[in-house]
């Protein structure tokens, strides 16, 4: 057996098994793309000498440094220097006027394609509009457009060429904690900051022992010193087991990132942008620079990057720390210790060159994103992103058809394989939900909604567990948008709590209490929850007493008790309360018995007098009419709140997105609407075609609609038509005449009476007669003009249509 395992392990050595290649087309540039594109003129032509000689100026100063990426070619194959392939561009969107949305839909629009060589240059710069085209490139690609956009914008912004990590050049996030839960711990920590305020009142003096508090805070420190020496060194242990293999190539990864200096667009300080992400990053990401440009100037870096960027100087102005290549940097400059400006004298050929040596405008065609691709966002309308125990998802606004446009989910181990949270967003949902945020531990869920939504939700909590008039949820509402002023409400199995805000009746607060539910059988709406107690705040209304201002109302049902707890009076610790007992019903089902042992009361003011029973009748009446409204009010809650848990249910089931009415490709209703225009338009066209009718119809009508035409019924329909012709202008003719001659009447008879009540007229008789004559000699000249127009036209018509009825096709052959 160990022979024929020898035979079969020869053979199977032969056997090799190699992995194919598969090779990507290689893009095809737009053909269509202008001849700056496909190469250089003069003044391109010059400056591309006047960087190669920089070029060779550097390689021969220093030799150990890496090459300058200087004058890379283009996607036509055609070298461009870098800083005239950046084209500042100010696109007509708000979204990209600021860094951070320019930066983010740039990470979001382009796909990452590392470098082939991750410690060498790229070996060609492609437009950004062919980035654009194709929606993918390397991090030049992907700096190369952001800078142009940050340009446009009016920020200081460059395109940085240097040196990071591993994780930085392959944009592996799986280590760095998501922006979004930085920014949700930073806000976290703003709002747990307490304001001190020095007119609080002070806290009341400590009178116990100083050494024992001593020793209570000291084992409290060394508890909490044991308890953060634990969590650290377990956040150690974390740490080393997700620090990433030693990397071979580390400090010698290529890479290019977006720097913005200050001053501009009020950016207080300088910062990194790292375009792959669209996120601002710390210095320590970098490992070195060698060169940054913008669409002006090419510096080299002189400085020593050995302990990283941070420390560096980034005043560009600094000739001992930065050198440019073109002579006219627009940076103020900073002269070396001890030289004088006197002391570097230009020769006359370099002067010249310096003369000569302006930047060319930018190669590039003007950068235009459609707003289609700016909503779309991202390629085929989605992208996940995975970070330190979290996954980001991103889509296109109404790809989803729940509104979705991004996920956020977070896990409890580093694999992502136990989801601990979850928060979406939504856009242009109808029922105005913005946020969802799910906790799937707890099932805690919390649903933000915009302004506008039926019944004033802005924010409903609940837990997705829990079902029907038994679960626990909190409900805040818009106080300003409803008629009563309701704040949040919060409902448990055993409580009813609601705030208000600005009411009439200086309601703040009602508490209700429940008792166990009794079960019974039949309909659900006959089995609601049992009020036991119902408390009702209110705040102070300074137009009535103290005394007979009510601070709490509490009905306690049950008992068949009303409490009343008033306000406070001035310089008085203590407030006046009073307890009714709610009377009997009298055998004749028609009256209450009232007395005096049914009040029980406690009032501040020692003078105050015994109330009256008809005084007690009265607030006992007025009482038991509050409790029954409020008690109307509570299953009016109640019904409310399984109003909104039934619309939510059935705005989950069926998800209705609204669209803008200035969004013509996706709104229905224009779309319809231009249709329908369109429709009509061609309906309109086919309508005027068919009202243009043989002239000849009406007239080959009369004779029979002969099958075949002869000289003598060619003639015939000659004579005919002029005759018709004919007609039809001395009617026209006629017609005018006898409008003007009526005119002419009309105007002597007018001027026969003027000159009969000439002295019996009034002054505004007088005016009325003269503005009568100047319209009547006005329409009388007009209807001269058009007779004479008439006369004058009426010949050429004729010999028009005589000509037209030689060259028709039916009888020319007769008539010529």
């Amino acid at each position: 057996s160990s022979g024929i395992n020898a035979e079969y392990g020869q053979e199977l050595s032969t056997i090799n098994v190699s992995k194919p290649k598969v090779e990507e087309p290689k893009p095809v540039p737009d053909v269509n793309a202008p001849n700056s594109y496909k190469s250089n003129n003069a003044k391109e032509i010059e400056i591309l000498n006047y960087a190669e000689n920089f070029r060779r100026q550097f390689v021969h100063l220093y030799r150990d440094r890496k090459p300058l990426f200087l004058a890379p070619p283009n996607e036509f194959n055609v070298e461009k220097l870098v800083c005239t392939t950046l084209r500042p561009t100010l696109l007509p969107y708000k979204e990209l006027y600021d860094w951070d949305g320019a930066a983010q839909f740039v990470s979001d629009y382009l796909s990452y394609v590392p470098l082939e060589l991750p410690n060498e240059l790229p070996e060609s710069l492609f437009s950004s509009t062919e980035v654009l085209r194709q929606q993918k490139g390397n991090c030049f690609d992907f700096s190369n457009l952001l800078c142009s956009l940050l340009l446009g914008a009016g920020y200081d912004a460059y395109c940085v060429c240097g040196y990071a990590t591993k994780e930085v050049t392959l944009m592996d996030q799986s280590r760095s904690q998501c922006p979004l839960l930085k920014k949700k711990d930073a806000v976290q920590k703003e709002e747990g900051k307490v304001k001190e305020n020095k007119y609080d009142v002070k806290p009341p003096r400590d009178l116990r022992s100083k050494y024992l508090i001593k020793m209570e805070e000291r084992k409290i420190k060394e508890r909490e010193d044991e308890e953060q020496r634990v969590k650290d060194a377990e956040l150690a242990r974390i740490a080393e087991l997700e620090k990433p293999a030693p990397d071979e190539l580390y400090g010698m990864r290529v890479h290019c990132w977006v720097l913005v200096l200050a001053g501009k667009r009020e950016v207080p300080e300088n910062f990194f942008i790292e375009p792959t992400t669209g996120n601002s990053v710390e210095p320590h990401e970098y490992l070195g620079i060698e060169t940054l440009w913008n669409n002006t100037n090419y510096w080299v870096n002189m400085q020593d990057c050995s302990h990283g960027i941070g420390e560096m100087s980034y005043d560009l102005g600094d000739i001992a720390r930065w050198e440019f290549m073109f002579p006219h940097n627009d940076k103020p400059l900073l002269m070396l210790p001890g030289e004088e400006e006197f002391d570097m004298p230009l020769d006359e050929e370099e002067e010249d060159v310096e003369e000569d040596s302006d930047m060319p405008g930018s190669w590039v065609d003007e950068i235009v994103i459609p707003l289609e691709d700016l909503q779309r966002r991202c390629p085929q309308g989605k992208k996940t992103i995975l970070y330190k125990q979290a996954k980001y998802e991103i889509f296109a606004e109404y790809l989803m058809q729940d509104g979705m446009v991004s996920r956020l989910t977070e896990f409890a181990d580093s694999a992502l394989t136990q989801p601990v949270k979850s928060m979406e967003w939504f856009k242009h949902r109808v029922d105005k939900l913005e946020t969802r945020e799910t906790d799937l531990v707890t099932n805690k869920v919390t649903e933000t909604f915009g302004a506008g939504r039926q019944r004033a939700l802005r924010q409903h909590v609940y837990y997705s567990n829990q079902t029907g008039s038994e679960a626990t949820r909190i409900m805040d509402f818009d106080h300003s948008a409803r008629t009563d002023g309701l704040k949040a409400r919060e409902e448990t199995p055993a409580k009813l709590i609601e705030n208000y805000c600005n009411r009439d009746d200086f309601l703040t607060k009602r508490l209700v209490n429940y008792t166990k539910r009794v079960k019974k059988f039949g309909p659900a709406e006959g089995n609601e929850k049992p009020v036991n107690q119902v408390t009702e705040f209110y705040s102070r209304d300074h137009s009535v007493p103290a005394d007979d201002d009510i601070a709490e109302l509490t009905f306690l049902l049950n008992e068949e008790k009303i409490f009343i707890k008033h306000h406070l009076q001035d310089q008085r610790i203590i407030a006046s309360t009073h307890e009714y007992l709610k009377p009997q019903l009298s055998e004749d089902k028609g009256h209450v018995q009232i007395t005096t042992d049914m009040v029980s009361s406690f009032q501040v003011e020692r003078r105050a007098k015994t109330p009256k029973l008809m005084h007690i009748y009265q607030t006992i009446m007025n009482l038991i009419e509050k409790e029954d409204r409020c008690i109307e009010n509570v299953r009016a809650s109640e019904q409310e709140v399984r109003d909104v848990l039934e619309q939510r249910t059935q705005e989950e089931l069926t998800t209705e997105l609204s669209v803008s009415i200035y969004d013509t490709a996706r709104n229905d209703t224009a779309k319809k609407r231009r249709e329908e225009i369109e429709r009509k338009k061609r309906d309109d066209e086919a309508r005027r075609e068919e009202m243009e009718l043989d002239y000849l119809a009406p007239f080959l009508a009369r004779i029979g609609d002969p099958a075949q035409m002869t000289a003598d019924l060619a003639e015939q329909l000659k004579n005919d038509c002029l005759k018709d012709l004919t007609t039809r202008l001395v009617d026209m003719a006629n017609l005018i005449q006898g409008r003007f001659e009526k005119e002419t009447q009309q105007l002597q008879w007018k001027q026969n009476w003027y000159q009969q009540n000439q002295t019996t007229m009034t002054k505004e008789e007088e005016e009325e007669y003269v503005s009568y004559c100047s319209e009547a000699m006005f329409r009388i000249h007009i209807l001269e003009e058009r007779l004479n127009r008439h006369k004058e036209l009426a010949p050429q018509k004729y010999v028009a249509l005589e000509s037209r009825l030689r060259n028709d096709n039916r009888l020319s052959e007769f008539l010529n």
